[in-house]
């Protein structure tokens, strides 16, 4: 039979397939993911937390004891996988406490679970409609009041556990049982409550070595732990946990009751659900960004995710008979405390839970009742939080906050949340129409002042008061308010063309003539749109027919038609807004300088670039900084002036007459002086010319960028973009070692009196970089770290993203000291450089 040659594609197949006669090769087997090494310790105090609190908030809500660590379980598992917030550990919530208590008691555990499942449906097409930002919009003091009513009512209802009783359906009913039980209190549930309350709250404040290293277990299980083993030594006859067979766990049943009370039910549970994790979820992102260490490399959380994850979550746990599930803030907080830096480890928790709930049964059984309890009793408490209290009396938010929290405590959460909101948005429209007219005369000049908004509604008065005004009088009226509506406009232009056909004068302040709410006009009345804090690019405001560079538009008019153009015209303008808008706030500080003379503490040196606006990018104000700017941000060494001390003098003016304790020179992106030193500009380096010989001082920076050494000055750890780059970063070194040959300088460096820095900004990043070391090693590379910003680290007002209690107090504990780490792109390491020690006087926002 003749051989068969065989066709390409069989050859191919031949090759691919192992030979002859031998076993198959082995499929490799798929690694197991990898969980890194902080993942897992923060996953396993997360667990020492969440065991105990699940407990203790299954037992406040009336739950069998297991649905706390079913709800726990999911929670790390399915909302820890699914939602949108990396670092926040879901489970059972103290928020949700009185919602699920409420719903057991009127209808049973299996319909309760049932209404979390359909909770959870209502937020998972909530997240499909992406509207979980609006929960943002509620009133912080709605949010905190409703917390403080929740933690108000589990406070006084797990006080009568530990009082050895038991607790009454309603916060009056419980208020009202309290002497009674008061007086028949059990001894040893008593002290074991109270020694679980000493050992929660003295644990976190150990003094000493011995703190510093214990001080890491949770304080949590440190004090159930305490409690048990003094309650089983002492051989305490106490309630203690029951965990009945998991084969007798009851699951979800059909919902039983009437529908508006089921409606209304799961739109509590979807409220408080849904609020608490998203503004939980806010509150984790500031801890993780304020946190000391490396950037995390989780992502910002996808609230929209974050509340698809919520409910899945929730229709699982209802779906096992557990808990309502939430973004639990005491959690949240440990976790990122802990050093997590992904996911992986609120799902590894929830794996934790699930081994507890399996195999730690027999060790659970020993806890007393009173000790949990006696924890759910602390965050009840923790829940009314002073800070909060403060922060909504400074907002003039008070009547909100009382009115929410005593609804939730009298009504019920749902009812004390209208309320609340119904309150915030009275006070609202109160503030919108409330406007204080007032009317006096000063060297015969009416004034008439209106404060607030000016609208329909305060015309009446306004009226009344500029009928006040005599005929043929000199009248000022001053609009001091952000909103104008049109009934009030046409009262006023209506009384002033009145008045000035009597004869008298009438000048507004505060708003042009003509003007629509924020539109200044032109000369022939049209409309300026243009702001105060616009971008700087349309801040003066063009006239038709000027481009934004000021120069002319072929064919236009000379003469703009609308805004003044880029002339004297304009600055007088500029000069006027001053006068009208800054001048009245900064007066009094600047009458207290020109009183007392100027004292700054800091020299800034820096270039004479338009760009460079020095109170801008130091968030300073009058009498902070004394400035010295020239082109290119160069210092003369002594002797080589020639003819020009003016940089000198300054440096000797600051530091020996005014005391300033440190100097900053300030490089910036795209300086010309530096272009023209590279030969980007030629004819610029004449030494013929003004601008020439001031460069010239520029040489030994050029020198030092062009030594062959291999040093190279480094931008956030990468190289810079371009050599100009490279010499503006190179000159700043350079500068600083210039300073040190200064004698008022060297001699204060010697006494300890000064410090010197090192600044670069960024123009179009918008972005300070900081000089790592800033004592000017030559052997070694500068390194320039830009400064990350101050609001993570600093306490955020919760009237701009609200937290929970829990979350507050949580942030206030993880706020890291000023100076401990490097931003991102530093090195790593106990040696990297520090920048916020090297900048520790500079202004607070550099």
């Amino acid at each position: 039979m003749p051989a068969r040659t065989p066709s390409p594609t069989g050859t191919a197949r031949t090759r691919r397939a192992h030979p002859p006669h031998s076993p198959p090769p082995r499929r490799r087997l798929r690694r197991l993911p990898r969980v890194a090494g902080a993942d897992l310790s923060a996953a396993v105090a997360v667990f020492l937390i969440a065991l105990p609190l699940s407990l203790g908030i299954a037992l406040a809500t009336g739950a069998p004891l297991q649905a706390g660590l079913v709800a726990a379980a999911v929670g790390g598992l399915v909302a820890g996988r699914l939602g949108g917030s990396p670092l926040q550990v879901s489970g059972p919530a103290a928020g949700l406490t009185v919602v699920t208590a409420d719903l057991i008691h009127r209808y049973g555990w299996r319909t309760t679970c049932a209404i979390t499942v359909l909770a959870g449906l209502l937020q998972l097409a909530l997240g499909c409609l992406r509207v979980a930002r609006a929960a943002l919009a509620v009133s912080p003091a709605v949010v905190h009041g409703m917390l403080a009513g929740i933690g108000l009512t589990i406070a006084v209802a797990q006080l009568h556990i530990v009082l050895g009783g038991s607790p009454q359906s309603s916060v009056p009913d419980n208020l009202r049982a309290l002497p009674s039980q008061l007086a028949g209190a059990d001894p040893a549930a008593l002290a074991v409550g109270a020694l679980t309350l000493a050992l929660l709250l003295s644990w976190p404040r150990l003094p000493g070595r011995a703190g510093r290293l214990l001080r890491p277990v949770p304080a949590a299980l440190v004090a159930v732990t305490g409690a048990t083993a003094v309650a089983s030594l002492c051989g305490l006859i106490l309630p203690r946990v029951d965990l009945p067979s998991w084969r007798s766990h009851a699951l979800a049943g059909l919902p039983d009751g009437p529908v508006l009370g089921l409606v209304a039910a799961v739109l509590s549970t979807t409220l408080v659900c849904s609020v608490q994790s998203l503004l939980g979820a806010v509150a984790v992102d500031r801890l993780a960004a304020g946190r000391p260490g490396p950037p995390v490399p989780a992502a910002r959380s996808d609230l929209d995710r974050e509340l698809l994850g919520q409910g899945a979550a929730n229709v699982v746990s209802g779906a096992l008979g557990g808990l309502p599930v939430a973004g639990v803030a005491v959690r949240s907080s440990a976790n990122v405390r802990a050093g997590a830096v992904s996911r992986d480890a609120t799902m590894l928790h929830g794996a934790l839970v699930v081994a507890a709930a399996l195999l730690l049964v027999p060790v659970l059984e020993f806890i007393p009742l009173a000790a949990l309890a006696a924890l759910v009793m602390a965050v009840g408490v923790q829940m009314v939080s002073l800070h909060h209290i403060r922060t909504v009396t400074r907002h003039r938010e008070v009547p909100v906050y009382a009115v929410t929290a005593l609804g939730v405590v009298a009504l019920g959460v749902l009812q004390g949340v209208a309320l609340g909101v119904t309150t915030a948005v009275a006070v609202a429209l109160h503030r919108l129409a409330r406007t204080r007219i007032t009317h006096d005369e000063k060297k015969g000049v009416h004034h008439v002042r209106v404060r607030g908004q000016l609208t329909f509604l305060a015309v009446p008065r306004l009226s009344r008061v500029l009928h006040r005004v005599p005929r043929g009088a000199v009248s000022v009226v001053e609009l001091d308010g952000s909103f104008m509506d049109h009934a009030a406009y046409e009262s006023l232009q209506d009384w002033q063309r009145a008045h000035t056909a009597q004869g008298g004068s009438v000048r507004l302040t505060g708003r042009r003539r003509a003007v629509r709410v924020g539109e200044p006009t032109g000369p022939d009345g049209a409309v300026c749109r243009c702001r105060p804090w616009t971008p700087w690019r349309n801040h003066q405001c063009p006239a038709p027919g000027i481009r934004s560079e000021g120069r002319p538009t072929p064919g236009a008019p000379s003469r703009a038609a609308g805004c003044p153009g880029p002339s004297g015209e304009q600055l007088a303008r500029g000069i006027g807004v001053f006068q009208r808008t800054t001048a009245p706030h900064v007066r009094d500080e600047l009458a207290r300088l020109a009183r007392e003379g100027q004292q700054p503490s800091h020299l800034f040196l820096t270039c004479a670039d338009s760009r460079l606006v020095t109170s801008m990018i130091t968030a300073s104000g009058p009498g902070d900084l004394f400035v010295v700017r020239n082109v290119g941000n160069l210092v003369p060494l002594p002797g080589q002036e020639r003819g020009d001390d003016s940089v000198a003098a300054g440096i000797e003016y600051a530091v020996d007459v005014l005391g300033v304790r440190s100097l900053t020179v300030c490089g910036h992106s795209g300086c010309g002086a530096m272009q023209a030193l590279l030969g980007s500009r030629p004819g610029t380096g004449d030494d013929g010319t003004s601008l020439g010989r001031w460069l010239r001082h520029g040489a030994p920076s050029l020198e030092r960028l062009r030594a062959t050494d291999g040093t190279v000055p480094l931008l956030a750890g990468r190289m810079p973009a371009d050599e100009t780059e490279r010499l503006s970063l190179t000159n700043v070194v350079q500068q600083l070692e210039h300073l040190r040959a200064h004698d008022p300088v060297a001699r204060a460096l010697r006494a300890g009196t000064l410090e010197l820095h090192g600044m670069y900004f960024q123009v179009a990043e918008a972005q300070a970089y900081l000089l790592t070391d800033p004592a000017g090693d030559r052997d070694g590379g500068a390194v320039f770290v830009p400064v990350a910003a101050e609001e993570a680290a600093q306490t955020a007002d919760p009237a701009e993203a609200p937290q929970t209690a829990e979350a507050a107090e949580a942030a206030a504990q993880a706020a890291p000291a000023a100076g401990t780490t490097g931003p991102p792109g530093a090195p790593a390491g106990p040696d990297a450089p520090r920048p916020t020690e090297s900048v520790k006087d500079l202004p607070s926002a550099v």
